[in-house]
């Protein structure tokens, strides 16, 4: 078992402090005036926090290798345990994560003024302790509880805290989760039943290639973990629950929803599916390629049918996830480093979207683009903040979505070139579902509407995360440092390449 022992409890720490921190707003009441102010340092505490336990406990030359491992013993009688670690990966999704939040609660910060309000900022920092705790988690039972217990911040987020229809809306995340929650279920015992047990009988780092699984059986559990892993991305078709929750849920869980909690899809399918069925993984590699290029296309061409901006930048995240899956199931490591990469720069990016447009919503009062037009000439900072943030998720060189588009196309082209081109026909759709709403909502003759533009706090908001898409598009290095390890170690031999028959786990340097 190759690991690095954590000298300091530090992803304990991070998972604790805001999971804490929230049940304190809970508990005290008089702290409850103060939700806003203490949420956010708490969020910024967690940040520092997170910087300080990568500087002085994370080796940046071994990213491939999981560190600051912990492991607690929590049911030994079935070898469950708390055990945590992250490799370049779970960092960089961490570090996602924890920067995303602090934009999130100052974006909120006049919407939930009011002491009866608290308990969002509440389940804010609960989902940021359970967010930490999943990209961290290295026991799959773990893994499976926190995936569980995610569903109950985001679930009272948008029934308590959204829109008109957050009813509705909710109660379909709901059963969507728990239905990709119970299909895991069956996989999390399979692993069980078929590994070798001990105390440490969930533990990937010790039950990778040990499990007993025929060629059949292997498939069946494989199964269980990729379906509950494509409704979270989510993938076509079993998208449907993202569209009607984003719409009707406060921008700010919006943004943590699709900006992060997404990602825990692809990054299950990374971390479990890949190195936990790898022979299962190449064989059925193109299908879910032909599902990944599906939704790229479907996802493009709803976004550009839209006229809910919500509903608009979510179908855009259907279409950008599909690149994210073929890059992880094209056997090639080029396009697996860019999926990962893409998961950053899609984070950053999409959280820019739905922030901007909760801006423009506060003062259009609507979401719909036919409400709006000629905006750029009174609100000149929220047209141009709305074009940098889409242009960064259409892959504008200069901008973070840029190299992990390239990345994937690259990569995939080497090893699936047809499917690669349709992906190509993706790009030019997100030109166009980017670039037609820009103008149906700021160019034409000036509204007589008079209204303001960007304040003091929403200004801090857009130039942090301009600045993030700035940094990643010119300088993607660091982050890539962290990354390439993680695909050379995770990335599956493509089924064109091998015999059936001889299936392993070493990736394409492609």
């Amino acid at each position: 078992m190759n690991i690095i022992e954590a000298t300091a409890p530090w992803l304990t720490i991070l998972v604790a402090i805001p999971f804490l921190s929230g049940v304190l707003l809970w508990l005290v009441k008089p702290l409850r005036a103060l939700a806003r102010q203490f949420a956010l340092i708490v969020s910024f505490l967690v940040l520092v926090g997170f910087v300080i336990a990568l500087w002085t406990s994370f080796d940046m030359s071994n990213a491939g290798t999981t560190q600051m491992y912990e492991t607690y013993a929590w049911i030994p009688q079935i070898g469950v345990s708390a055990t945590w670690g992250i490799n370049g990966l779970g960092a960089v999704m961490i570090g996602l994560a924890v920067v995303l939040v602090p934009f999130v609660i100052i974006a909120e910060w006049d919407d939930f003024s009011a002491p009866a309000d608290a308990g969002y900022f509440a389940w804010v920092l609960v989902l940021e302790a359970i967010m930490i705790g999943l990209f961290s988690a290295r026991d799959v039972f773990l893994f499976y509880v926190l995936f569980e217990a995610m569903i109950v911040p985001v679930y009272f987020m948008i029934g308590r805290y959204g829109g008109a229809g957050r009813t509705r809306a909710a109660m379909k995340f709901l059963l969507f989760s728990l239905a990709g929650g119970l299909i895991m279920l069956a996989g999390v015992i399979a692993v069980y039943a078929y590994g070798n047990g001990g105390p440490h009988a969930f533990v990937l780092d010790e039950i990778q290639g040990t499990l007993r699984l025929t060629d059949t059986a292997e498939l069946w559990v494989f199964l269980s973990f990729f379906i509950a892993f494509a409704i979270k991305a989510p993938m076509w078709p079993v998208h449907t629950w993202l569209p009607d929750t984003a719409a009707e849920a406060s921008t700010g869980t919006s943004t943590l929803l699709v900006g992060v909690l997404d990602k825990l899809g692809t990054f299950g399918m990374i971390a479990i599916c890949l190195p936990l069925f790898p022979k299962t993984t190449t064989l059925v590699a193109p299908v879910i390629i032909v599902l990944a290029i599906i939704s790229i296309l479907w996802g493009a061409i709803m976004a550009i049918s839209s006229d809910n901006l919500l509903r608009l930048v979510s179908y855009t995240s259907v279409s950008h996830f599909g690149f994210i899956v073929l890059g992880i199931f094209s056997g090639s490591t080029l396009a697996l480093t860019g999926s990962i990469l893409y998961m950053v720069a899609h984070g950053i990016g999409t959280a820019g979207l739905f922030l901007i447009v909760g801006f423009l919503e506060r003062r259009g009062h609507s979401y719909l683009i036919s409400s709006y037009g000629g905006w750029q000439r009174v609100t000149p900072l929220i047209a141009g903040s709305f074009l940098i943030a889409g242009l960064a998720t259409i892959a504008l060189p200069g901008l973070s979505g840029f190299v992990p588009e390239y990345l994937v196309l690259m990569g995939a082209y080497s090893i699936w070139p047809v499917p690669a081109l349709f992906a190509v026909i993706g790009v030019v759709l997100a030109a166009i579902y980017i670039l037609l709403p820009y103008q149906r909502l700021f160019t034409g003759p000036v509204p007589k509407t008079t209204v303001k533009d960007l304040g003091g706090r929403e200004k801090v908001i857009v130039a942090g995360l301009i600045a993030c898409m700035l940094g990643l598009g010119f300088y993607p290095a660091p982050v890539l440092d962290l990354v390439s390890p993680v695909a050379d170690n995770a990335t599956i031999v493509p089924v064109t390449a091998i015999d059936n028959s001889n299936v392993s786990t070493e990736g394409s340097d492609k």
